[in-house]
C-alpha cells in the first residue's frame, strides 16, 4: 500500500496560504511550464482504498484521486509546514471556482505582518493564495478552514509551505476540482509514515 492507515489518526486543521508576490498572467505562465515535472500521474495503488476518495501522503508531497481497480491519479502537492499541519478524515462539503481568502485569526496573530492587511479578506483572482479553485474540508458540520486549493506559485509544489493547507498548481487543482463532487472523503495521512 502507499500508506500504512494504521497510523492514521483523526484531527481539525486551521489553514491558510502564503500571499505570492503579484504576478503577471505572462509569469504564471512561465512558471506552469518550469512545473511541468508535476504532471499528474495514473498509478497503480493497493488493495483497499475506496473508489473516489482522497488520500494526501505529507511525506511524499502526493495527494491520490483513488479509482476503481486499484487505479488513483497521483498529484504532487504542497502542505502544510511541519507545526500546522494536522491529519484527519474530512469530507469536502463546499467548492469554489476562484475562491475569495481570508487569513484566520490565528496566522494574523503568528505574523501580523504578513496577514494583518488581509484581515477583510481578498477577491478571488489569479493573485490570491487559493488559487483556481478550492475545496472546502469539513468535520461533521463544522467547517475547519483546511482547504485543498491551488496556488499562483507552482514552485511551492514539493514543499512544506502553507499555513494548513493542501494546495496544487492551478491547473491542477481545476482537473481534480472538475472530478470531485461534494460529499466526498478526504484522508490527510501523518507525516513519516513507515
Amino acid at each position: 500500500m502507499i500508506f500504512n492507515r494504521r497510523n492514521f489518526l483523526a484531527g481539525a486543521a486551521v489553514c491558510g496560504a502564503i500571499p505570492a508576490f503579484a504576478q503577471t498572467e505572462a509569469a504564471q505562465d512561465q512558471l506552469a511550464k518550469e512545473a511541468q515535472q508535476f504532471a499528474p500521474q495514473m498509478v497503480t495503488i493497493g488493495a483497499g482504498y475506496e473508489p473516489y476518495t482522497i488520500h494526501v501522503d505529507p511525506t511524499s508531497f502526493n495527494l491520490f484521486w483513488v479509482l476503481p481497480e486499484n487505479q488513483a491519479i497521483m498529484y504532487r502537492v504542497g502542505v502544510a509546514r511541519a507545526n500546522l499541519y494536522e491529519d484527519g478524515i474530512y469530507t469536502i462539503k463546499r467548492k469554489q471556482e476562484w475562491p475569495t481568502w481570508t487569513p484566520t485569526p490565528d496566522m494574523i496573530a503568528r505574523e501580523p505582518e504578513v496577514y494583518a492587511k488581509y484581515a477583510d479578506g481578498m477577491p478571488g483572482g489569479i493573485d490570491n493564495p487559493l488559487g483556481a479553485r478550492a475545496l472546502y474540508l469539513y468535520e461533521g458540520n463544522r467547517d475547519t478552514y483546511l482547504r485543498i486549493h491551488g496556488t499562483p506559485d507552482p514552485l511551492t509544489i514539493g514543499r512544506e509551505v502553507s499555513n494548513g493547507c493542501v494546495r496544487l498548481i492551478n491547473d491542477h487543482v481545476k482537473d481534480l476540482y472538475d472530478r470531485v463532487p461534494t460529499g466526498t472523503k478526504v484522508f490527510l495521512y501523518p507525516r513519516n509514515m513507515a
